[in-house]
C-alpha cells in the first residue's frame, strides 16, 4: 500500500485484536515485582507516602499487586483501556486495589496523590497531548521510560522492528529527550534515576545476558555512558 493511498491504521487496535497479546501473553506480569521495587525506592528517597495511587495503562496489574504489598495503607486504582489486559488484571482485585476498564484521562476519578505511567507514553501516537492531559490527574506523577536510543542499537538497527511491531513502541528516547519531553509538557522534574532493565528484569535471553557483560563494565565508570553507548536501560522520573 503506497503512502498516498489514504489508508489510516488505528494503532490502538493491536491492544484489542489479539496481536499484542500474541507477542506478550503475560502482559509483562513477570516484571511487576522489580518495577514495584524501583518505584518504592524512588518514593522513599523523596519522602513520599501517597495514600491514593493510580496507574494509567496498568496492563496485567501485577505491578500494582506488588506495590500494594509494599504500601498496604494506600488506595490503589489501575486504569486500562484494553479489554484483554483488563481480563487479566481484574481477577487480581482486592480490598484497597481496584481495576477499571477506563481511560484515566477521560475518567471523572481523581485527582490522586500519585499518578503512574509506567512504560506507557512511548506507545501513544500523540504522546505530547497525552502528557499534557495527564498532568492534572495527580499531585505527583511517576514515569518509567524505556531508553531505546543508544549507539549500539542505532548501529545494529535490528531491535527497532521488534520494538515497533511486537512491543508497540512508536517513539524512541534517550535520557535527554525523555526529560526534555516532560519539561516541554509542563512537568517539573524532581528526581530521576536509571533502571537497569536488561540486567534486572527477568526473562532475558542469552544475547541480552552476554551484552550485559560490557554494560556492567562500562557502568563501573559511568552509568550514563553505558546507557548512551550500549542501551539496556530505562529512566524512572518523579515529576509534578
Amino acid at each position: 500500500m503506497s503512502a498516498g493511498s489514504g489508508l489510516i491504521v488505528d494503532l490502538s487496535q493491536r491492544y484489542s485484536d489479539g496481536s499484542y497479546l500474541a507477542h506478550n501473553p503475560g502482559w509483562h506480569a513477570e516484571h511487576g515485582a522489580m518495577k514495584a521495587r524501583w518505584i518504592d525506592a524512588i518514593l522513599k528517597r523523596n519522602g513520599l507516602e501517597p495514600m491514593t495511587i493510580a496507574e494509567i495503562g496498568c496492563g496485567s496489574g501485577e505491578l500494582l499487586v506488588e506495590l500494594k504489598a509494599r504500601r498496604p495503607r494506600a488506595q490503589i486504582t489501575g486504569f486500562e483501556i484494553s479489554s484483554q489486559a483488563y481480563a487479566i488484571c481484574s481477577a487480581k482485585q482486592a480490598e484497597g486495589l481496584e481495576f477499571r476498564l477506563e481511560n484515566l484521562i477521560s475518567a471523572s476519578a481523581g485527582p490522586f496523590d500519585l499518578v503512574m505511567a509506567i512504560d506507557v507514553f512511548e506507545h501513544v501516537p500523540d504522546y505530547l497531548g497525552f502528557l499534557r492531559e495527564l498532568k492534572g490527574k495527580g499531585g505527583h506523577t511517576l514515569f518509567h521510560i524505556p531508553l531505546d536510543l543508544s549507539v549500539q542499537a542505532l548501529l545494529r538497527a535490528t531491535s527497532y522492528p521488534i520494538l515497533r511491531n511486537q512491543t508497540g513502541h512508536l517513539h524512541y528516547f534517550f535520557k535527554y529527550t525523555a526529560l526534555a519531553t516532560l519539561r516541554d509538557c509542563g512537568y517539573e522534574i524532581l528526581d530521576w534515576t536509571y533502571t537497569r532493565s536488561s540486567q534486572e528484569l527477568p526473562g532475558k535471553g542469552l544475547k541480552t545476558k552476554i551484552a550485559n557483560v560490557p554494560r556492567r563494565l562500562v557502568q563501573l565508570f559511568s552509568e550514563d555512558l553505558s546507557a548512551r553507548l550500549l542501551g539496556g536501560y530505562s529512566l524512572m522520573v518523579l515529576a509534578r
